[in-house]
């Protein structure tokens, strides 16, 4: 329903808007107007243009030059009432879907978005798509209107037009992060993953400004597909107590229920800005009560860089090459599952003495 009524709105003032320009430009001059040095030069055109015996792809070319010249002058708003004039007038012309587009590039190089978002909508509903100096105007159209749409639950539409008809031209990996993305805005937590799903089809893919993106959506998609025991807390301080209770009483078994039961990692503090990908070793874990023994001890209160969101109890005493180790909680980020969402886990091993004083903030699900 919203997204009818905008469309509704936007399709009432474009027509108002057109009604009245086609008003203003009775006999065709009001197109020359504000021409100075090329208006000879287009005078030649528009007459060339009307003569009954030029087909269209001869109109065609005559009307690029149209248009190469009112946009040398700057006259967009002149150039967009020809365009949109022509396409009414002359409306089985298989080029209208390009003249169109060129009328939404000058509105959205104006910043008139709502008129561009219009037109570039249009096209894809009412136009044949074109090849024109190799881009398709289609492609070019939709990747405009996923950067002018705030909409969601518009967006998402696009997105998946671009995957339905044009996966040969596109970062097919790319779009498929991105449409898990729109739908997690929309609350879509089933669509969301099973796009994320698809999107680890395409590991080589690079998405810019998010680390690690593959080892987090495939993080991402097993929370979510998990089945069985759940292994968060609500409170940090209990959570740390059975802990340290499990460690005193060398109970391997029981301290291993405490764990994330998805890449709970065990990595080096030089190695936590690498991907944590590889750091997940099931021996390590498997052989973890070989390394507990009764020279093990807890620090009685946490790290004095642990805040709301992550925490660190420092361990010492391990029979391992490296025997400070440093247990790693966080709170789960994970709007899909309210029941988890927000509550403590114990995440991973940290190994040897911290290298620095801040730590800064983990991502995590």
């Amino acid at each position: 329903m919203r997204k009818m009524k905008r469309t509704t709105f936007i399709s009432v003032l474009v027509t108002a808007f057109m009604c009245f320009l086609l008003f203003s430009s009775c006999g065709g001059a009001v197109y020359l107007q504000g021409v100075k040095e090329k208006k000879p030069e287009l005078k030649k055109l528009f007459s060339q243009l009307k003569k009954q015996t030029v087909n269209n792809e001869s109109r065609f070319i005559i009307i690029q030059q149209i248009i190469r010249i009112m946009l040398q002058e700057n006259e967009t708003e002149a150039l967009n009432l020809f365009l949109t004039s022509y396409t009414e007038e002359n409306s089985a012309d298989p080029f209208n879907g390009y003249y169109l587009m060129v009328v939404a590039q000058n509105y959205k190089q104006a910043g008139a978005f709502p008129f561009a978002v219009f037109y570039y909508d249009q096209i894809i509903k009412n136009y044949p798509d074109l090849l024109v100096q190799d881009s398709k105007i289609h492609l070019f159209c939709l990747k405009e209107l996923i950067n002018l749409t705030q909409q969601p639950e518009i967006r998402v539409d696009y997105y998946k037009e671009l995957l339905a008809r044009f996966q040969e031209e596109i970062d097919v990996g790319n779009t498929y992060y991105n449409l898990a993305k729109t739908y997690e805005a929309l609350g879509e937590w089933d669509l969301s993953i099973q796009a994320y799903i698809n999107f680890l089809k395409y590991p080589e893919t690079y998405i810019p400004g998010v680390q690690d993106a593959l080892k987090k959506v495939r993080d991402l998609v097993d929370f979510y597909t998990y089945e069985g025991p759940d292994w968060s807390y609500a409170s940090l301080e209990t959570l740390a107590a059975n802990i340290k209770t499990a460690i005193y009483s060398q109970d391997v078994r029981l301290l291993k229920t405490y764990m994330r039961k998805i890449n709970f990692f065990t990595i080096s503090w030089e190695q936590q800005e690498e991907a944590q990908e590889e750091t997940q070793e099931e021996d390590f874990i498997t052989h973890l009560g070989t390394f507990l023994n009764q020279r093990v001890w807890c620090n009685s209160v946490l790290d004095r860089d642990s805040n709301a969101q992550e925490a660190y109890l420092q361990t010492n005493g391990w029979s391992y090459r490296i025997n400070t180790w440093y247990l790693y909680f966080r709170r789960i980020n994970f709007p899909a599952d309210p029941e988890r969402h927000g509550r403590w886990e114990w995440a991973g091993i940290y190994f040897g003495d911290k290298p620095f004083e801040g730590t800064g903030n983990a991502e995590n699900t």
